[in-house]
């Protein structure tokens, strides 16, 4: 089973459920195109595709202001950059401040990797008005996310079964079914997308983002980069440190480590929050529902999971809520700390037999809808990992790991560790053991570091900041909960980054807020 996959835009989904598109969309070109020299035709958005998550097409921004949308071509293989093509899915809203004091053209990605930017814009659209002053924000599918050439792998009632298998399996017997799940899910991704999958590298998305700022007009690339977003932003600095204007990166994934070292981590930060959930609940003036103490507290949740793993109990009608979905629920609530209401609501569900708000929790991490549709979220997830990522682990190299995972957090330990099977018998080799980063020569980026943060823990910052080079990352702190900063709404956060973006005053080196 995949990871958890780290966009902000998973956030939207949670707060919605409780409160097709071609695949491989290549053309071949009889005659090359002159692609930097583009035009883009924006129209009103359509509703999102089911690649994308579905739903409504997106609002207006107060005011009125519509979201436009276009489509951008690439190729397929930027080594071969005057054959076939791709379409890339854009989204906009044009700045609404005096035209004389427009910057260019700011670009989001949200994270995943996996997450539709199209889609994630305009969620969070109103957060960034101040920044919409002098920018228009943009944002994209990347390749093989959503409509742009979107990976599919297996369908609706496959993905129901996959993710309800035991991912922490037990016996060698449980073992053997999870890789040959594994391998079953993998398979179908290469033949439904072989044509994509070699072509769908962070390298590859950078390369169009460089394009992206050629055909939108702008001399530097305006970036604001999210959890995975951030080593998107890193190594385009890299690929191209001369043309980097004024960019934020905020839930800073650690570009030094190889895939066992980052599950490693976010074991130790999903651990971390659920600490100091823990210590939340039982620290309030009543009564905390889920335990009088933080351990009773989760030594309660590991009860739970090991009940469910015997015995699952009701979801959502006619899925039962296994180990794996409870312990997928219980992650994707710790991304924010406005989601622990949920969780504690969840659990005292789930200790009376109802599985049904940790189901909720669990289908917004896989992107699957009410309807029982799922967007691409995990298959271009795993695609662009697999992809990225060169070493390929053993049920043996998981084995010889547990006892570390297992220590570093006795809930998400084996989880995470029998995650980094994923990659497993894929079709395309990976590239590199991690990314490269460095970037000598760039304009000065912002990385913003968060002490609660579980999906990328705040040491990633500061190695981010290192492998930038000297005199590139400069690093912001900010001492709270949830993964990322920017959107926790902290005034000197939004202070320090809008002053960076709108301004171009570079906060002091060690800046600190809480």
């Amino acid at each position: 089973m995949p990871n958890p996959p780290r966009p902000r835009a998973a956030a939207l989904a949670v707060t919605a459920a409780l409160l097709s598109v071609s695949l491989a969309a290549c053309s071949d070109s009889e005659e090359a195109v002159d692609l930097p020299s583009q035009s883009l035709s924006w129209k009103d958005c359509p509703a999102p595709s089911e690649s994308e998550g579905g739903g409504a097409a997106p609002s207006p921004l107060p005011g009125g202001a519509e979201w436009q949308c276009a489509t951008m071509k690439a190729p397929l293989d930027w080594d071969k950059p005057k054959g076939d093509t791709i379409d890339l899915a854009l989204i906009r809203a044009e700045a609404s401040g005096d035209k004389d004091k427009r910057i260019g053209s700011l670009i989001f990605n949200f994270g995943g990797p996996g997450g539709s930017g199209v889609t994630s814009l305009p969620a969070f659209g109103t957060d960034y008005a101040q920044l919409r002053t002098r920018y228009d924000l943009v944002s994209f599918d990347p390749r093989g996310v959503g409509r742009s050439a979107g990976v599919e792998c297996e369908d609706d009632q496959q993905l129901d079964e996959y993710f309800q298998q035991d991912s922490t399996p037990d016996d060698t017997a449980e073992q053997t079914k999870l890789v040959d799940n594994i391998k079953a899910f993998n398979g179908a991704c290469d033949k439904h997308s072989g044509k994509v999958l070699p072509h769908v590298r962070t390298t590859d998305a950078a390369r169009d983002m460089d394009l992206m700022r050629q055909v939108l007009g702008d001399d530097k690339l305006h970036y604001f980069g999210i959890s995975y977003g951030t080593e998107l932003g890193g190594v385009y600095a890299h690929l191209f440190p001369k043309n980097v204007g004024r960019a934020v990166f905020d839930g800073v994934v650690d570009p030094t480590q190889d895939p066992e070292q980052s599950s490693l981590g976010q074991a130790k930060g999903f651990q971390l929050a659920l600490d100091n959930y823990a210590k939340d609940c039982t620290s309030k003036v009543e009564d905390c529902p889920v335990g009088d103490t933080p351990q009773e507290v989760k030594d309660k949740i590991a009860k739970l999971l090991e009940e469910l793993d015997d015995k699952p109990i009701p979801g959502i009608f006619p899925r039962d809520l296994t180990q794996t979905a409870a312990t997928n629920g219980i992650a994707q609530s710790l991304y924010s700390q406005d989601f622990w209401e949920y969780l504690t609501e969840g659990l005292q569900q789930a200790y009376d037999g109802d599985g049904k708000i940790l189901m909720l929790l669990s289908d917004s991490m896989n992107g699957r809808n009410e309807d029982g549709k799922y967007s691409n979220i995990q298959a271009a997830n795993v695609s662009i990992n697999c992809a990225d990522d060169k070493p390929r682990y053993t049920t043996a190299d998981v084995e010889a790991k547990l006892p570390e995972f297992r220590a570093a957090s006795p809930l998400f330990g084996d989880y995470l560790a029998w995650g980094m099977l994923g990659c497993t018998d894929w079709a395309v080799d990976g590239a590199a053991d991690h990314p490269d980063v460095s970037a000598a020569g760039s304009a000065p980026i912002l990385v913003v570091g968060n002490t609660g943060d579980p999906a990328t823990p705040y040491e990633g910052a500061r190695k981010m900041v290192d492998a930038l080079g000297d005199g590139v990352g400069v690093e912001l702190t900010y001492k709270g909960q949830g993964h990322g900063a920017y959107d926790s709404g902290n005034k000197c956060v939004h202070g320090a980054v809008n002053g960076y973006l709108l301004d171009g005053t570079v906060p002091n080196e060690g800046t600190t807020c809480s």
